[in-house]
């Protein structure tokens, strides 16, 4: 039986409401000492707060650090600035947004988008825990962003792509809500081309960060198609049989032409 788009949105936000709800009840649950992520990935995979240096977790509240869920460290790649205005998608118990937070300064705006309720209250509590009042949450899906056009300057995310059901709405999402010139820095699972999506599908789960999870090719033809320059899709570290970490990194053209997510296409059923 094909699962509905809606029921694999409700799958993961299920899978990480449970993660949040293990963190604040200081119980480790499905996720709670590592990732829902990399729950099926070999043992020996990078995923959640160990890809952060000590120096970077010491910024962090310890709910923080154990609600880190991801499969890289954006802010790391990200080259943060001054002033800048960040989005995170998909910001979970807010490490991103915090650490993106301190790095902008008071001068900077650190938005955080989240679409289930107990990630969005953990990593509120986490913030103010953390001092930063620059970090600021919002409630909503990475399909349809609740930020004005050009009012953003980075966009950051961790291991959130992979998870949504229909990524040419995304990726037209981030070319609308970006700044000419703005960019993109973002970590996620990415698989090799030589993977079919029914073979990603075999070798874990869509909230797993698995099945989900776009090839190279069609990340760098999707990004190219929704406008993007300076496309680049780099593995970092294999985290199933074909399928590794990566850190995609594109940029928004100083004069660009929107273009709507129905213009996008890919591999047939890998969106």
């Amino acid at each position: 039986m094909t699962t509905s788009a809606d029921q694999l949105r409700e799958e993961v936000r299920a899978k990480y409401a449970e993660a949040a709800r293990a963190v604040t009840e200081g119980s480790q649950g499905s996720c709670g000492s590592g990732s829902c992520c990399g729950g099926e990935a070999p043992a020996s995979a990078d995923f959640g707060e160990a890809l952060y240096d000590a120096e970077q977790r010491g910024e962090l509240p310890d709910s923080a650090a154990l609600a880190s869920l991801g499969c890289g460290n954006p802010t790391a790649v990200a080259d943060l600035r001054e002033g800048e205005t960040v989005l995170d998608l998909g910001s979970g118990g807010g490490i991103d947004v915090i650490l993106s937070a301190k790095r902008v300064g008071p001068s900077g705006l650190a938005f955080g988008l989240d679409m289930t309720e107990e990630m969005l209250a953990l990593a509120r509590r986490n913030a103010e825990d953390a001092g930063v009042p620059n970090a600021i949450f919002l409630r909503g899906v990475i399909e349809d962003v609740p930020l004005p056009a050009d009012s953003v300057d980075v966009v950051i995310s961790n291991c959130v792509v992979n998870l949504s059901t229909d990524k040419p709405a995304v990726f037209a999402e981030l070319a609308r809500v970006l700044r000419p010139g703005g960019r993109l820095g973002i970590s996620d699972v990415v698989a090799e081309d030589r993977l079919s999506p029914e073979e990603r599908a075999e070798r874990g789960s869509y909230a797993g960060c698995i099945a989900g999870a776009l090839a190279r090719g069609e990340y760098e033809t999707l990004l190219a198609g929704a406008g993007f320059e300076d496309v680049s899709v780099e593995f970092t570290h294999e985290v199933a049989d074909g399928i590794h970490g990566a850190i995609v990194k594109a940029r928004r053209p100083e004069t660009a032409t929107r273009v709507e997510p129905a213009a996008l296409t890919a591999a047939p059923g890998c969106c």
